[in-house]
């Protein structure tokens, strides 16, 4: 068996998480930059986003925040715009709900933008639609089965 001539394992990899507890300060967007909603996870680095400009865009999670930033659908991103290509953008920055919350308030969101609650799709938005799902048997149709 070999020795352990490592520094260590998984762990020491992932590191502490101290930056959450701290305060940032709020990054607007610049030129070439835009607001974008998550809409899904695609894997691979990827996600699919709704930019504000209302342009469905590709974006690539660059290395940085690579498994260090945990993006979901929903999520409020800062996108990086290519000149080259109109329908793929590049993920600068990930919002925290708060920030969110400050950047719709501040108004460079806009008003009907929905914050983290839950994916963007639509798919929760009728509540009264999931009780209808549901079969009701009475008590005679319980006893013939």
């Amino acid at each position: 068996m070999p020795k352990n001539k490592g520094k260590g394992g998984k762990n020491r990899k992932r590191g502490k998480n101290e930056a959450d507890d701290e305060k940032r300060e709020l990054v607007f967007k610049e030129d070439g930059q835009e607001y974008a909603q998550v809409l899904r996870m695609l894997g691979n680095g990827r996600c699919e986003a709704m930019c504000i400009d209302g342009t469905k865009r590709l974006c690539h999670i660059r290395g940085k925040m690579h498994k260090k930033v945990w993006i979901a659908g929903g999520d409020i991103i800062l996108v990086g715009l290519r000149d080259y290509q109109d329908d793929k953008a590049d993920v600068i920055l990930k919002y925290m709900p708060d920030e969110a919350r400050l950047l719709k308030a501040y108004g460079e969101l806009p008003e009907n933008t929905r914050l983290n609650e839950g994916i963007a799709t639509g798919l929760d938005d009728d509540e009264d639609a999931a009780a209808d799902n549901y079969l009701e048997f009475e008590d005679e149709d319980i006893d013939k089965i």
